[in-house]
């Protein structure tokens, strides 16, 4: 059997003194050029930051089988590569459920988790909202159509409401650029998504982010999350939609950064 690939992933800065690094984990609809802003601020910081391309998107190869096991170890293998021991996982949407998943294979690489817009789990598979959510997604694929009108047809839906910023033609143009087969594959890792039991064991410092305005994660959900591991932070941000890292790269940026001021304090 082959060896599976190391996904690609592009980095800014270099961790000055106790600072850990930072890897970011993009949603479904992402890519690692969604993180430009981020990696741009957390370097200017003294931080090391990555972004990676979840495999089969972008520049990284897919893996066989797709699933969120197999995402853990891909991570690990890029956290092997990339030279980095323990790491912040900075994980939005489905990104999120990746660095829960890593919890449970790797707990001693990872140094504390940002939980971003996410949720620890899909639900059932079959139920009516994930049915909806999964044929919403597929819908425009299913009619001959192209990942741009994918993107045309969510994007707008996953924002605050009259938000017309330079952040939704980001996320348009990384949606865009998904592969039609990576997609399909990602949504159907998603609905599998379970690790509620996982979170009573985290361990490390962990702060569940969460915007006023998400329908596909809403804030009481992150709030539940906050609550279930042990001395996690829950914050909000205010009038900011599911894909807040894109709409609001300050406050996004300012939040964690607190978060994580607070978390490595010398001591």
């Amino acid at each position: 059997m082959s060896a599976q690939p190391i996904p690609v992933w592009a980095e800014a800065g270099s961790a000055a003194q106790g600072q850990p690094v930072l890897v970011f984990l993009h949603g479904i609809g992402g890519g690692k050029q969604g993180f430009a802003a981020q990696l741009a601020y957390f370097a200017a910081r003294g931080y090391r930051a990555l972004a990676w391309d979840m495999p089969g998107y972008g520049d990284s190869a897919q893996i066989t089988p797709y699933d969120f096991a197999g995402l853990a170890q891909a991570l690990l293998r890029l956290l092997d590569q990339a030279g980095v021991a323990r790491a912040v996982l900075v994980g939005h949407s489905m990104g999120g459920m990746v660095a829960q998943q890593a919890w449970t294979l790797c707990p001693e690489r990872i140094a504390a988790l940002v939980i971003a817009a996410s949720s620890p789990a899909f639900g059932n598979a079959s139920g009516d909202f994930q049915t909806q959510f999964v044929a919403q997604r597929l819908a425009p694929l299913e009619a001959g159509q192209t990942m741009a009108d994918v993107a045309d047809a969510v994007i707008p839906g996953m924002v605050a409401p009259g938000y017309q910023g330079s952040g939704r033609d980001l996320a348009q143009r990384c949606m865009a650029a998904v592969p039609p087969a990576s997609y399909r594959a990602a949504l159907q890792a998603l609905v599998h998504f379970e690790q509620r039991a996982a979170l009573p064991t985290i361990t490390v410092p962990t702060l569940c982010l969460a915007a006023e305005h998400d329908r596909t994660a809403p804030p009481d959900v992150l709030r539940r999350m906050a609550d279930k591991i042990p001395g996690a932070q829950f914050a909000l941000l205010p009038q900011a939609g599911h894909l807040l890292c894109f709409e609001q790269p300050e406050a996004f940026n300012a939040v964690i950064h607190a978060f994580l001021s607070q978390a490595f304090a010398p001591t």
